[in-house]
């Protein structure tokens, strides 16, 4: 929704109001803004356009929005994303808020086309709520995630997020509901992770049932006896194990000895391909690695519940999924808050007025922004 004329004020860098006022004393002119950001994005403007326009529409005037890009494009660094054009008065005051609003989605959808693209055989979840500032941050994280997903279908044919946890961003991702079973508190709760499956499923017996298996560290046996009680879904297809060892153990069965014979023995070069402590850790270290999956694996294999799914959270961000790709890491479904910033320098979206009236203008050492004709590179779009 539009924020109030008061809340606009409220809510916005003071120096704009002030110049507002002084617009007032002195003549409206018709100004246009070029909208950029510092880093490579993908581009994500709906929510931030959708606000404009219902600005518009209270203050009875009309904004030209010039999109640059189709929505999920690759735009690179200092490429104008958009020309926003009207009346400096009405425009002047909204710099703080438009921008808060397309900055981190583009950022977040740059993020989760990377991971899709990294892992294409691979469906996500977005599980980033509870780490987002509020509702308002959640519904952008969402969108972002949905457009960069939507990219990586299209550019590289990958499944892509299929769902969030939410149901009010559930829309995002073409579902009217969000998604998920249990969280460990379920666990805890049932005294078993047997236990919980079977209340989760008597509760919701239409539902796929996914399983937590790390909350008492039998990872392996509590994923194999949870197959063995639900031997029909298994077979349909329905059942999935979550592993979501947290970083300060190994997986049952595992240790660093371990778990560099399982990845030996799975991807005999990639110990030799890594350098930074990070990716080591990712690859055989605690927590969710790549050894600890290709263990979780063998086992079920070996067990004969080859139908039987495994579901990786824990720290599944942009780098750690690249990490995943490139050992062939048998994930089915991961489940990601990660693709969040992790950098929130890097989601700052800028502008600078480029137009006045229509003759180009632009602070020294921004020409760059100036529109095609007018020394910008930028390929147009279309308009909305």
């Amino acid at each position: 929704m539009a924020h109030s004329a008061d809340d606009i004020e409220r809510l916005t860098d003071r120096y704009f109001v002030k110049t507002k006022d002084t617009v007032s004393r002195f003549g409206d002119r018709r100004a246009t803004y070029a909208l950029f950001m510092r880093g490579p994005v993908r581009f994500a403007p709906r929510i931030m356009m959708d606000w404009l326009r219902e600005v518009a529409e209270t203050r009875n005037v009309e904004f030209d929005i010039d999109l640059r890009f189709d929505e999920g494009a690759w735009v690179g660094a200092g490429e104008p994303l958009v020309y926003l054009s009207g009346s400096l008065y009405h425009l002047v005051d909204l710099e703080t808020l438009y921008l808060q609003k397309l900055g981190s989605p583009c950022v977040a959808a740059y993020n989760a086309f990377g991971m899709c693209a990294d892992l294409p055989e691979v469906a996500f979840i977005a599980m980033d709520a509870r780490h987002c500032a509020g509702a308002e941050m959640a519904d952008m994280m969402a969108y972002g995630a949905s457009v960069g997903s939507n990219a990586a279908k299209h550019e590289v044919g990958a499944k892509g997020f299929i769902g969030n946890a939410t149901d009010a961003t559930a829309h995002y991702f073409g579902n009217q509901a969000g998604m998920g079973t249990m969280p460990h508190a379920l666990i805890g709760y049932a005294g078993s992770s047997v236990r919980a499956a079977e209340m989760f499923h008597e509760t919701y017996p239409n539902d796929d049932l996914i399983v937590l298996i790390d909350y008492f560290g039998h990872e392996i046996s509590d994923a194999l006896a949870v197959c063995r009680r639900f031997p029909d879904l298994v077979e349909a297809g329905r059942l999935g194990l979550r592993i979501d060892t947290h970083g300060g153990r190994y997986v049952e069965g595992l240790d660093i000895a371990k778990s560099y014979a399982v990845l030996e023995r799975h991807a005999r070069d990639a110990i030799r391909q890594y350098r930074t402590e990070n990716e080591l850790r990712w690859l055989v270290g605690t927590g969710v690695s790549a050894a600890a999956i290709f263990h979780l694996r063998d086992a079920l294999d070996e067990a004969g519940i080859e139908r039987a799914t495994i579901v990786a959270s824990s720290g599944f961000d942009p780098a750690k999924c690249k990490v995943m790709a490139s050992v062939g890491a048998p994930i089915d479904v991961i489940g990601t808050g990660s693709y969040l910033p992790e950098s929130w320098a890097d989601t700052y979206a800028t502008a600078d007025i480029v137009a006045y009236d229509g003759e180009p203008l632009v602070k020294v050492g921004r020409e760059f922004l100036l529109r095609d004709g007018h020394g910008s590179a930028a390929s147009g779009r279309g308009r909305n």
